[in-house]
């Protein structure tokens, strides 16, 4: 009944799979070959053109190719839409190097959207451009990056970053130096996620350029556990290695402090090695460290593995300690503190490869004594990471080669789990068997016994592999081993034929092997054992088993009285067997029975030798050629032994035989068996991939030699110096002298300048009252050149949104070029007129009449100098009493606990996320109409987020947020006119960044009316906007001496300071373009190495300088 609404297993599934691909972008995939994907692109609504470029966007994922579509999808790139903007640039990355020609005409929209407001689009756009692959459009990418490397949004600063090694891997080798300046740049970001992709793009780009390091340093420390963590990890790898080379390894270090010098010895084994090291009663070679291991570790480390073993292996070659010039000491380096310091929170961080790049750190420079901090994370990391367990145990193993009492006492964290895989069982067995001491390693056997019955038989034979290391290190346990591993040799289930049962041959072989091993290390004590050996080969059928027991028979011959009298039965059985050994049996047979001959005694060498030669007569007749050979090299070398009747007969006659030299050196001999150690002591970096390939991974780079990198502080100390002393003694003429900067590594030395020479008696602005006798304008001596006045203005730079060129610079040329002198205009005390601007915290209308503002002051804080004084104003508007007023700074209080985590040092060299607020007193009482003023001292962590507090009265609690004012984060910086021009003129290019704006304060003034100078005006108008905002300090006024009465054009006002968090000098120059009488156009130029700090205090001048402003107080 009602068959048409009938349902099946096939529409059920269709019908689900439908209702589950409802409001996702499943359909997008369905059909390849889309027909209206062509009439969509061409479409004039922006949501048809996003539809069909997501379905492009899927069939690339799918692998097809959709190449034919890219005229239409590149004439879309001027699309208003932010979405289709995207998926456009998704679509030219793809297929920009298969159509250059068509991608060449988008360029021109590329650079149109880097001036985008949308700092999304301008990312984009610069992401793009750098993404394509042709080395037409290298040039105008690197001019994108270079903008986007300055621009004040993180995002397009982070793009930017990442867009460099892009451009690096075109080989371009004219603007290699321009590529490495703007790494330089982004490494002395403010934003840790700019700073994180910085180090990678300097680990690709410049990894060995250590200038770029040495000057942010510090910096780069104090941010490094704010960097996302995979540039952490990059981070990381690159202060170690600058470090490295700079100063060398650390004395007190692991790597060197067990390991003295040969001529100018530091460090011995002390008291330091003890305390790491377990108790005396322990024994074994646990006790301490493997001095021999740690040495190759730290030579593989700045060496390379391959170098160092190949140097190792020639027995020419004297491998010799660090020299004392290549190390340092902790005591006497901040360099190594800062990075110990900055490394050890970060050993617990959420990521694996973060915290075994931190204990590379800390195992590489750590003093002995802190070197133990690594071990809980790195246990931790092995508890809870799965995924990465692997490679923490690799890890892990190296530093337990070299220091195996770090890990003793946590020996029950490399207990197996069912769980883990059969690599991370192999290596937790090794791990155990390094760390086994006499306490432990009776828990230790108690688990090896479990493993052994485990059904991987595989994984049981390397258990017992593991007890017979264990028995060779520890000299109190081998008898306790040898029973259990003669127990399992004697088990009935090996006793047959084995080789087809999986895994059980090479348990047996295994046992007999690790008996072999216990055995060798004292024969004389175990001669019954061997014995033992003997008499289970009949019961024993595996052939590698029987082989390993028939080797010890020839090399255990003469050992003892009983083993001698079992010779003749033994080789009696063995040729009795002969026939139907395996062939790696019956060379062993050859073997063996040679030696035994060599050895044999009067009365049972006749027998062995028809032994000997029946055994040779079997072999030539064998199948197999290597049993074959074997037998005529023995019959031929054992010629002059078989033609005697006594052992004795043969020692005067065959003297000149070589055969009897020969046969001695093979047989007469033990030799040990070989082991491979050069494969084992291949030591990598902690954290490398190396570590698992066991061999040097594609880019894997040792450590720098020791003290490669030397800077010559003193020598660029002169050259500065020698550069001040030319730029005092210029006269007006128009060289223009090249400045460096003190780190010798800027590119802008063509663009610098050297501005005129003032006296600092003329130029100095002096606020005592000895100075307002003084004339208001004095004449400059010395004249500035028209082509200074353009090589600096050729230095500012553009807005950061402007599509066009500012074409200021020529006017300012223009206008310039008849200037030749500057007048001093002195503005008496203006300090006393400086007003303050006063800041709404809460109004009230929210505070139930509270009222509260707060103002900020240029007082210094008496607590340190990264706090700013506010001035708080408590006003009761109500007409009742409010109780218990409060300001809080709650986050303080839930941080707390994390403070460990913050770097010790200087106030300069901490770094906290969290602002500090000091303790404010409270107000018990507040009546009514009535006004209390509280001054707090503060500390913003980031000059733009404001400052959560929590505001008590009346037993409310209200959040307020106190919010940063740019220009109170400076102090004022009091230099000269000369000190001013020669740190302007260290700070050219990329540290000078200028803005436009508007005044018309002074034309609202109305003291021009009464008769007063028209430029002193203008200077105290704009000085005293500028001090009212910001706490600087003056540093000259000057004005164009040639300026008519009603042209202000050339007013320069200069000021000074520094950066509260970084002491990073800050100049602020305001040029004046316009009349007297008019509103006036100023040019407001930053020159300060913290780009981001500048440019939003740049925007934020701009900002009040366009506001309403009263004069009037």
């Amino acid at each position: 009944m009602f068959n048409q609404f009938g349902s099946t297993a096939e529409t059920l599934s269709k019908a689900s799979a439908v209702v589950l691909r409802i409001g996702t972008d499943a359909h997008l995939y369905d059909d390849p070959e889309d027909v209206n994907i062509a009439p969509l692109l061409d479409s004039k609504f922006e949501s048809e053109k996003c539809e069909a470029l997501k379905r492009l966007l899927a069939l690339i994922a799918q692998g097809f190719d959709v190449s034919n579509f890219f005229p239409q999808v590149v004439k879309n790139v001027a699309s208003q839409s932010s979405e289709v903007k995207k998926l456009v640039y998704l679509y030219l990355l793809q297929y920009a190097e298969k159509r250059p020609n068509e991608a060449l005409l988008s360029i021109n929209y590329f650079q149109k959207d880097l001036g985008d407001p949308n700092p999304l689009v301008r990312a984009w756009a610069l992401r793009t451009m750098a993404g394509i692959r042709l080395h037409d459009i290298a040039p105008l990418a690197l001019a994108a990056v270079s903008k986007g490397a300055r621009d004040p949004a993180v995002y397009v600063r982070k793009c930017a970053a990442n867009a460099l090694p892009k451009l690096h891997d075109l080989r371009l080798e004219e603007h290699a130096p321009a590529i490495e300046e703007l790494v330089g740049m982004l490494l002395n970001d403010h934003s840790p996620g700019v700073v994180g992709a910085a180090a990678a793009a300097f680990t690709s780009i410049c990894p060995n350029n250590f200038k770029l390091i040495r000057k942010n340093y510090k910096k780069l420390c104090q941010i490094l556990p704010d960097v996302e963590e995979w540039g952490q990890i990059l981070l990381i790898g690159t202060l170690l290695r600058y470090v490295v080379a700079r100063h060398g390894l650390v004395r007190e270090s692991l790597m060197l402090s067990l390991n003295g010098m040969d001529t100018n010895g530091f460090c011995e084994k002390d008291d330091l090695v003890r305390d790491l090291t377990l108790d005396k009663e322990d024994g074994g070679k646990s006790d301490s460290f493997d001095v021999n291991l740690v040495n190759a570790v730290s030579k593989c480390y700045i060496e390379g593995p391959d170098e160092y073993l190949s140097r190792s292996s020639c027995p020419d070659t004297v491998t010799s300690g660090f020299d004392s010039k290549e190390t340092t000491s902790i005591a006497h380096n901040e360099d190594v503190k800062i990075l110990l310091q900055c490394t050890s929170p970060l050993l617990w961080s959420n990521n694996s490869a973060v915290v075994l790049a931190a204990a590379g750190v800390q195992w590489i420079m750590a003093p002995l004594e802190d070197v133990k901090k690594i071990v809980k994370p790195l246990l931790f990391l092995l508890r809870s990471s799965s995924a990465s367990k692997y490679v923490v145990l690799c890890n892990i193993l190296v530093f337990a080669k070299a220091a195996p009492s770090l890990f003793a006492p946590h020996f029950e964290n490399f207990f197996i789990c069912s769980s883990d895989a059969y690599q991370v069982k192999a290596h937790k067995l090794e791990m155990l068997s390094l760390i086994a001491t006499a306490s432990s390693i009776s828990s230790i056997l108690r688990e090896f016994e479990d493993y052994i019955k485990d059904p991987d038989r595989r994984f049981a034979a390397d258990t017992i592999a593991a007890i017979g290391l264990c028995a060779k290190r520890l000299p109190t346990i081998p008898t306790t081993c040898l029973d259990g591993l003669l127990a399992l040799v004697r088990q009935e289930n090996f006793a047959g034929n084995l080789e087809f049962v999986d895994g059980e041959a090479g348990v047996l072989v295994q046992a007999v092997m690790s008996i072999q091993t216990i055995i060798e290390r004292d024969p004389h004590s175990h001669e019954k054992v061997i014995i033992q050996l003997f008499r289970s080969l009949d019961s024993i059928k595996v052939a590698a088993a029987r082989a390993t027991i028939i080797w010890m028979v020839g090399v255990y011959c003469s050992l003892g009285p009983i083993i001698p009298r079992m010779l003749t039965t033994l080789t009696k059985y063995l040729a009795w067997s002969f026939k139907s050994e395996a062939p790696e049996t019956k060379l062993q047979i050859l073997n063996t029975t040679a030696k035994v001959l060599l050895s044999a005694e009067v009365d049972d060498f006749q027998i062995l030798k028809r032994i000997m030669v029946y055994m040779l007569e079997l072999g030539e007749c064998d199948l197999s050629y290597d049993i074959r050979d074997r037998t005529r090299l023995l019959k031929k070398l054992l010629s002059y032994k078989l033609a005697s009747h006594e052992p004795a007969e043969d020692s005067v006659a065959s003297q000149e035989n070589i055969a009897v030299h020969v046969v001695e050196h093979i047989f007469g001999k033990k030799l040990k068996p070989f082991t491979p150690l050069a494969l084992n002591n291949k030591f990598f970096l902690p954290g490398s991939l190396s570590h698992i390939v066991l061999h040097a991974a594609p880019g894997y780079e040792p450590l720098p030699k020791p003290c490669s990198f030397v800077f010559e502080e003193h020598d660029q100390l002169l050259n500065l110096n020698r550069q001040r002393e030319a730029g005092a003694e210029l006269d007006g003429s128009q060289e223009s002298s090249e400045t460096v900067d003190e780190d010798g590594s800027s590119d802008y030395d063509s663009e610098s300048s050297v501005g005129s020479e003032f006296s600092s008696d003329e130029m100095m602005v002096s606020n005592d009252a000895s100075d307002q006798a003084a004339p208001l304008i004095q004449i400059s001596e010395t004249s500035v050149s028209a082509d200074q006045e353009e090589l600096r203005s050729k230095r500012a730079l553009d807005l950061w949104l402007d599509d066009q060129p500012s074409t200021a610079n020529q006017t300012r040329s223009a206008s310039n070029s008849n200037q030749s002198s500057y007048a001093k205009i002195s503005i008496g005390d203006i300090g006393s007129r400086v007003k303050p601007k006063s800041y709404s915290l809460l109004d009230p209308g929210n505070g139930s009449g509270l009222k509260v503002d707060y103002t900020f002051l240029s007082e210094v804080s008496t607590v340190s100098p990264l706090h700013v004084c506010v001035e708080v104003l408590f006003e009761n508007s109500s007409g009742e009493p409010i109780l218990d007023v409060k300001l809080e700074d709650e986050e303080s209080m839930k941080v707390a606990d994390s403070s460990e985590q913050t770097l010790v040092g200087n106030a300069n060299a901490s770094y906290n996320n969290v602002p500090t607020l000091v303790p404010v007193e409270e107000i018990s009482c507040l009546e009514a109409r009535q006004s209390v003023k509280r001054l707090i001292q503060v500390r913003f962590h980031h000059h733009l987020l404001p400052m959560r507090l929590s505001l008590h009265y009346n037993g409310k609690k209200v959040p307020v947020k106190l919010r940063p004012d740019l220009g109170y984060l400076v102090k004022p910086f009091s230099m000269s006119i000369e000190e001013y021009l020669a740190t302007e003129s260290r700070l050219p290019g990329m540290f000078e960044y200028s803005r436009r704006c508007t005044f018309d304060d002074h034309v609202k003034d109305s003291r021009m009316e009464n008769g007063k100078d028209k430029f002193l005006s203008i200077c105290e108008c704009i000085t005293l906007k500028v001090l009212s905002n910001s706490n600087l300090h003056l540093v000259s006024v000057d004005l164009p001496v040639a300026n008519t009465l009603e042209d202000a054009t050339g007013l320069r006002i200069r000021f000074s300071s520094k950066i509260l968090s970084s002491e990073i000098p800050l100049l602020i120059t305001i040029t004046v373009e316009g009349k007297c009488t008019e509103v006036l156009n100023l040019i407001v130029k930053i020159n300060c190495e913290e780009t981001v700090f500048g440019l939003n205090l740049l925007n934020r001048i701009a900002n009040f300088m366009v506001e309403p402003f009263s004069l009037t107080n």
